[in-house]
């Protein structure tokens, strides 16, 4: 676990680039990467086992974990993490050296149907399943509630749908779990007593979360996860970001924001929020134009001393 139960976990290579246009090259993939590796967060999401036609963003992900799996290029204690949605997108991690793998279901039907083609149950009597194999294979893994705090096409999701997956998941002896506010729904008092009552399903689930700004709420919600047990915050560089089946794709919470926001309560101070910022920096000037994230704007005030 990492430093003071906390961990950063940086999506932007995955979440943070699917929905540009402009594909990025390989090399620069890969020095964006580094640079975040060498902040010192916990967990680097590289990219997801997709079909390249529908992301071509993620049609280079292989790559990327072959590159971080040859001699000389494994990083030291992070985590190399990969989402896959299905068998084939398995295989094809194992393959690659990826150390942690995220999939998960949909809440919403709709959402469900548009990224998987396939319903909520339909999806989880197949993602389970591969969530055991990959744990049985000495893999990380992470499953995840999508759309668990709303959808943009049918709106507000029922508390009970999300637990009564996340029963499943538990029941199936799958103890780290992560609520995907996709559509950026969510607010803080329905995350807290979210988290709360799952906490109380089993005082030993991990909890992840991975909250979109799309209202503006996405580092209060992060606060209110915290406060409620949550270990695992998934943050994208820039605030980049944006699920491409999603109604009103939007960016996620800031990894650099969300680094100043810790270390102003005096937590993960360890993580270097300058070589972060400078990543940032270098994406925005990649893609011409001001990203969301606001201390890369505001400037950071830790260890602020005044003039």
């Amino acid at each position: 676990m990492a430093v003071e139960n906390i961990s950063i976990h940086e999506v932007g290579p995955r979440d943070g680039l699917q929905v540009e246009k402009t594909t990025v090259p390989l090399e620069d993939k890969i020095r964006w990467i580094d640079a975040v590796i060498k902040s010192g967060v916990d967990i680097v999401q590289l990219g997801s086992f997709v079909n390249p036609e529908k992301v071509p963003q993620m049609a280079d992900t292989d790559k990327l974990f072959e590159h971080y799996s040859s001699d000389g290029n494994k990083p030291g204690r992070v985590i190399l993490s990969g989402l896959v949605l299905n068998e084939r997108g398995l295989e094809r991690g194992m393959a690659c050296g990826v150390e942690m793998f995220c999939m998960g279901v949909s809440a919403s039907e709709t959402h469900s149907q548009k990224n998987t083609r396939m319903t909520t149950s339909e999806a989880l009597s197949r993602i389970i399943p591969m969530a055991k194999s990959a744990l049985e294979a000495g893999k990380r893994v992470q499953v995840s509630v999508q759309s668990a705090f709303g959808c943009g096409f049918e709106g507000p999701i029922a508390a009970e749908k999300v637990l009564g997956i996340v029963k499943e998941y538990l029941s199936a002896g799958i103890r780290n779990i992560s609520l995907a506010d996709t559509a950026g729904h969510a607010q803080p008092l329905q995350v807290e007593v979210l988290y709360t009552t799952i906490k109380g399903l089993d005082p030993d689930v991990e909890l992840a979360c991975h909250f979109h700004n799309t209202y503006g709420l996405g580092l209060a919600n992060c606060y209110a996860a915290f406060k409620s047990g949550v270990t695992y915050f998934e943050s994208a560089f820039g605030g980049l970001g944006g699920c491409p089946f999603t109604k009103l794709p939007a960016g996620n919470v800031s990894t650099e924001d969300l680094v100043h926001s810790f270390q102003r309560m005096g937590l993960r101070k360890d993580i270097q929020l300058n070589t972060l910022l400078d990543t940032a920096r270098q994406v925005s000037e990649f893609f011409g134009r001001e990203l969301p994230g606001a201390v890369m704007k505001a400037g950071s005030i830790v260890d602020f001393k005044g003039a």
